[in-house]
């Protein structure tokens, strides 16, 4: 038995090709951390954990011993949500010839991919898990007035010299909330340009807005592997669950886990 379960689905191999497409095409439409990180795997399922390695990690002798300092093994943790197929549903379409209707689906994909960011920006406190905004030891900003003069490019030019002060180079990235996105749609005076634009040249258009950051809140990032990435496990698919009720219930996971490697390669606006 698959660790997915799909033979034991009373669907056939059509639907299945139909439910993942619908899931993966829902998921891209959601996803906003996978559009700057680098992905590490997919490992497959079997991958438990994964070693997080700071930037000064050595091999040391104590007591006669030899162990890595500076690495720590961490859990991959699973994401999910459920769907579920009405058996009444299946008989009718199978019969009529009528696509089935896979909006569950693609809802369950599409909250899978806003937990998966929600873990990437703010990590998970209850579980030990840091995020972007939450890691300690980033570099915070004091934000000013993204709604005013040239505050915003400001704010973004005081990020990028604090990378240069401290040896972070590679590809830059801005996240932001949707409230502060709109904030940057405005002709910055005396340029002719909208502030974003100006932005966007300077960042090689690595910007990039997620409903999940709430309202108020940006992020900069050197999103180069070195200093971080998104380790994928299973990557995002439908697993089948189980009938009840005479109705047959799917699962869409995924097990991923962000690793920032350096902290400085964090900046946060705030």
């Amino acid at each position: 038995m698959s660790y997915l379960s799909r033979e034991n689905a009373p669907i056939g191999s059509d639907l299945w090709k139909k439910i993942d497409s619908e899931v993966i095409g829902a998921a891209r439409s959601a996803l906003t951390g996978r559009k700057f990180l680098h992905l590490y795997g997919p490992l497959g399922i079997g991958a438990e954990s994964i070693r997080v390695d700071d930037a000064r990690v050595d091999e040391t002798e104590t007591d006669g011993l030899i162990t890595a300092k500076g690495r720590n093994y961490v859990q991959i943790p699973t994401l999910y949500e459920d769907f579920t197929l009405l058996a009444k549903d299946l008989e009718s379409d199978g019969k009529t010839g009528y696509p089935t209707d896979l909006s569950g689906a693609a809802y369950a994909a599409e909250t899978c991919a806003r937990k998966e960011d929600r873990l990437i920006f703010f990590g998970s406190e209850a579980n030990g898990y840091e995020g972007l905004l939450t890691a300690s030891g980033i570099h915070r900003i004091k934000r000013s007035d993204w709604a005013a003069d040239e505050n915003a490019f400001s704010d973004l030019a005081a990020g990028l010299e604090w990378f240069t002060a401290n040896g972070i180079y590679g590809a830059y990235a801005l996240i932001v909330s949707p409230d502060l996105f709109l904030k940057l749609q405005r002709i910055q005076p005396g340029t002719g340009l909208l502030e974003i634009e100006r932005i966007g040249r300077l960042l090689k258009g690595n910007v990039f807005t997620s409903p999940v950051l709430g309202a108020e809140k940006a992020v900069l990032v050197c999103s180069e592997p070195r200093y971080m990435d998104l380790v994928i496990g299973q990557d995002l698919a439908a697993a089948y669950l189980e009938q009840k009720d005479l109705n047959h219930r799917f699962r869409v996971l995924e097990t991923v886990l962000p690793r920032i490697r350096r902290k400085e390669a964090v900046v946060a606006f705030e």
